[in-house]
């Protein structure tokens, strides 16, 4: 079984029969290489692409998710139908520029993803690393939180949940920033998945995530309110008393992240377990 989609951007570079062997070919700059995904950047036509290729994951690995009830990503399909469901919806997302997969057996089905690199972007993450030294200008700050919010809206809204909804994945325009407009993109999608009617339990992990990857940053607790605010659409008073419990459980969602974190060396320890977020 083989499906496979190449624009014609691309057909020069990776034929139209079976691109697969092209793919497993292509060289650049490698920004990720694990056992079986691999992710690396190249230029052909004037113009760079991201590349992403899937290996089979391996049985132990599918069952390792199953137990801990998480649904196994066994190809780039997920992003695939993620970055083409947002381009229909216009929230910005990496453009599909070939996809495809082959293999019935899941544990050992090939697959890739190739989008057009989103150029003049920088990650939240990348743009915030100065903050706790050199915080931004209050109003630079309460523009991004409120952004970030609608963006957040929007992209569940959509059905999506991201499952790694962390700062890091979402991008600034530069250009646009400097011309006074916050405009946003999401990127790493090979987990994300859609749903008709999303789930509560999910939009609470890709906001607890979020709210996570926040706490090490200067940003005050009303902040926080700022984005439930904005993010719901409705006055916060209305939010608690209505929702009260979910947002309770998006906060103690990030906490338990953070204190993983704090085991893991991943995060400064400068925000304390136990004070509010």
């Amino acid at each position: 079984m083989i499906d496979s989609f190449v624009r014609d951007d691309l057909r020069a570079l990776l034929g139209d029969a079976d691109p697969f062997a092209r793919v497993f070919a292509l060289e650049g700059e490698v920004f990720r290489a694990v056992a079986n995904r691999r992710t690396l950047r190249f230029e052909t036509g004037g113009r760079a692409y991201f590349a992403k290729i899937h290996r089979g994951v391996g049985w132990r690995e599918i069952l390792k998710n199953l137990l801990l009830l998480r649904p196994p990503v066994v190809s780039a399909r997920n992003e695939f139908l993620a970055c083409r469901h947002l381009e229909r919806l216009g929230i910005r997302a990496p453009t599909v520029a070939a996809f495809g997969e082959r293999g019935r057996n899941p544990a050992r089905r090939e697959s890739f993803i190739i989008c057009d690199a989103l150029e003049g972007f920088a990650s939240l993450e990348d743009l915030a690393a100065d903050w706790p030294a050199a915080p931004p200008a209050a109003a630079d700050r309460r523009r991004l939180v409120m952004a970030v919010a609608d963006f957040a809206r929007r992209f569940h809204a959509a059905g999506l949940v991201h499952r790694d909804f962390y700062i890091c994945h979402l991008l600034l325009d530069l250009e646009a920033w400097q011309a006074g407009r916050v405009e946003l993109a999401v990127l790493d999608l090979h987990r994300a998945r859609i749903f008709r009617r999303l789930p509560q339990r999910w939009r609470r992990r890709d906001l607890g995530a979020l709210l996570f990857s926040t706490l090490d940053l200067p940003i005050a607790r009303r902040s926080w309110y700022r984005f439930v605010r904005v993010y719901t659409g409705r006055p916060l008073r209305e939010v608690f008393a209505r929702e009260g419990r979910f947002w309770q459980r998006v906060e103690r969602r990030a906490l338990a992240l953070y204190r993983k974190g704090l085991r893991k060396g991943l995060v400064t320890g400068s925000y304390q377990p136990g004070m509010p977020p």
